[in-house]
């Protein structure tokens, strides 16, 4: 009998433990909607509604911006390779939901529930590292495939001794090369699965063919979560807010943005000034402690893939690149001034009032894009 009673006092105790450490975690990461988002971000762009993706946001930024390759760079952290941006926003859209490109108004984030170290789907060839932003309604399996196409000036691609570079932009490889790299470059799915957040996600390039290619040791950086909207990188500790948030709420007002604009008085991306400052970033010293002092920042690739194995996953022709784009996604296009860097397509001109909203209508969204 007694025994059993000591059993049963040493459940109950134990019931009572979990159920604290529970309460506990509870408090310290609770769980917020997609209000966050929709109040956070109001600042730093426009909110306007779609049919397919309901609440989109179009930041505030000047032309030329391209997700995962404007003002910010790639650090390597215990979740592979992750973006660091520095826009004080971008703690948030590039690192949940995804973009697509709209010809008159440039990049529109679509907000989702799920962290990442950034949602891109990544290329390797002999000689370069590239990425490509994964857009709305694919999922993972298709999104590290080799059949999925992403039209070629989406791609942005540098050499791999400078993947880890701080000032990474300054090593962007000039799309019209991007065709003729695609063709001799392979996939990179070196994919991770996250039981906590139950969320699949690309690490990207290895770690040990990076440092070969970098001539350093790369010591990947710590993630820690910060307890206010923001990103800040020290003392080999990346310190990112990254709430859980949950997309569908049963209880109080349903999220929205506080002021959602009418699509015809938004500006055009090439109309429109960033009206925000980006927030300094601190690089570990030791993560990238040499980079080649005299980079070419034009690259011709057709002769430097002698050595790359003949079979391809795809070949890519830039005039029929766009047929073969996923049906979720909306319209995917190549806007004049969304990539300075690429001289080689012509330029768009068009009055925006008479564009209809960029909402494709013959689907929608599936509510979890992100695993």
């Amino acid at each position: 009998m007694k025994t059993k009673i000591k059993i049963l006092s040493l459940f109950t105790m134990l019931c009572m433990g979990i159920g604290m450490t529970l309460q506990k975690a509870h408090a310290q990461e609770p769980i917020l909607s997609l209000q966050v988002f929709y109040d956070e971000l109001s600042p730093y762009g426009t909110w306007i509604e779609t049919r397919s993706y309901g609440y989109v946001w179009i930041p505030d930024v000047d032309p030329g911006f391209a997700p995962y390759a404007t003002n910010g760079y790639w650090v390597l952290t215990d979740y592979g390779w992750t973006w660091v941006s520095n826009y004080s926003w971008g703690w948030a859209p590039f690192h949940y939901g995804r973009w697509y490109f709209d010809e008159i108004f440039g990049p529109i984030w679509v907000p989702d529930n799920v962290w990442g170290p950034g949602w891109v789907t990544w290329r390797r060839s002999a000689n370069y590292y590239g990425w490509a932003p994964i857009g709305p309604g694919v999922s993972i399996d298709v999104a590290y495939s080799n059949s999925y196409n992403i039209p070629y000036n989406q791609w942005t691609f540098v050499s791999g001794a400078y993947i880890g570079s701080t000032n990474i932009n300054n090593y962007y490889i000039s799309s019209s090369n991007n065709v003729t790299i695609i063709n001799n470059s392979t996939v990179i799915n070196n994919t991770r699965f996250e039981r906590v957040h139950n969320v699949t996600f690309n690490k990207g390039p290895d770690r040990i063919e990076v440092e070969k290619r970098t001539g350093m040791t790369i010591t990947p950086v710590v993630i820690k979560d910060s307890s206010r909207p923001g990103q800040t990188l020290e003392k080999n500790q990346l310190q990112i807010y990254r709430p859980a948030v949950q997309r569908n709420i049963t209880t109080g007002p349903k999220p929205a943005p506080a002021r959602v604009a009418n699509l015809k008085d938004v500006k055009p991306a090439s109309q429109r000034t960033g009206g925000t400052q980006p927030q300094k970033t601190i690089q570990p010293a030791e993560q990238h402690k040499s980079q080649p002092s005299q980079p070419s920042r034009t690259a011709q690739p057709a002769d430097q893939h002698k050595t790359q194995p003949s079979q391809t996953p795809h070949t890519v022709q830039p005039a029929d690149q766009h047929k073969t784009q996923p049906s979720q996604a909306p319209h995917t296009v190549q806007p004049a001034d969304q990539h300075k860097k690429q001289s080689s397509q012509p330029a768009h001109t068009a009055e925006p009032a008479k564009k209809e909203a960029p909402q494709p209508q013959e689907q929608k969204p599936p509510k979890n894009i992100g695993g």
